[in-house]
């Protein structure tokens, strides 16, 4: 009992010098915009940003400052892994609205969104790919212009189209068995 006491005794002894004032440093519940940008390594406007476009959710103080719930941390998390892959803002946004205002995106809420944008994420690799691959076949020819290119566009005959890059952003064509 007597070096539980002690033991106890030393903890409080230890809090009292690191933490100064002998108050037990505690987490706050509340994150200002600057320890957000710090923690979540996104700038303080890009926070802003997201929080205009109702991605998150502040309160203000009487001073008129931000004040974020911790939870805020993983929809940043959430936000900037979506941009990552390519999701646009706007889809993120209509995602992160299923959850209240200040919850945190669980394990099951990120695998479902996944799952909703996994047929979008792979067109999007495919027309990539078909970028890549017509890309390199047009440079490797030398001339560098579509509307000259004699492989390409014979008689400049993409002009009827209209203005716009149609050779790469043009599905492939079906291949017949």
């Amino acid at each position: 009992m007597v070096s539980v006491m002690r033991a106890s005794l030393e903890l409080k002894q230890l809090l009292k010098s690191s933490y100064g004032c002998g108050m037990v440093a505690q987490v706050a519940s509340e994150l200002t915009v600057g320890q957000l940008a710090e923690r979540s390594g996104v700038s303080t406007s890009a926070l802003r940003f997201y929080e205009r476009q109702g991605l998150i959710h502040s309160r203000r103080t009487t001073g008129g400052q931000r004040r974020y719930a911790r939870t805020t941390l993983r929809r940043v998390a959430f936000i900037r892994a979506s941009q990552s892959v390519g999701i646009p803002l706007a889809l993120i946004g209509e995602v992160l609205d299923f959850l209240p205002k200040d919850a945190a995106p669980t394990k099951e809420f990120w695998l479902r969104a996944s799952e909703c944008w996994t047929e979008a994420l792979n067109a999007r690799i495919a027309k990539m790919e078909r970028m890549r691959d017509r890309f390199t076949s047009c440079v490797g020819c030398g001339c560098l212009s579509f509307e000259e290119c004699a492989l390409v566009n014979p008689s400049d005959e993409l002009s009827g189209r209209g203005p716009g890059a149609h050779l790469l952003d043009a599905e492939p064509p079906l291949k017949r068995a």
